[in-house]
């Protein structure tokens, strides 16, 4: 899986900042790219935290295009939902930043 660096808008860059700032989500990543596609539950049991939990992590970094799911059955008929990692690179720079918060659309309150 070859990553590609990104050019985001400011609020792609804002939704994959916030993904990426809980220690779980970035676990969750940690352990799909070093042990590559995975279901829900098996996941859950690596990572040592319940279902319910994950599922809300990965919507969180699905949203933000972090990660790619993909839902199979397996042998015995089981609907299995598998994550990915999405290749991504982001070249994280203040003239980067500068450019996304021009696009930026959501409100500051």
């Amino acid at each position: 899986m070859k990553s590609k660096t990104t050019a985001l808008d400011g609020d792609q860059l804002l939704a994959m900042l916030a993904a990426l700032s809980n220690p779980h989500r970035l676990r969750i990543i940690a352990a799909l790219q070093d042990g590559g596609r995975n279901y829900v539950s098996q996941l859950a049991r690596e990572l040592g935290i319940s279902r319910p939990l994950l599922h809300l992590h990965l919507q969180k970094l699905e949203g933000a295009g972090l990660v790619l799911s993909q839902m199979e059955l397996s042998h015995d008929g089981k609907a299995l939902n598998y994550f990915e990692v999405s290749p991504f690179a982001v070249d994280l720079t203040p003239a980067m930043i500068a450019e996304a918060a021009k696009s930026l659309t959501t409100n500051l309150e």
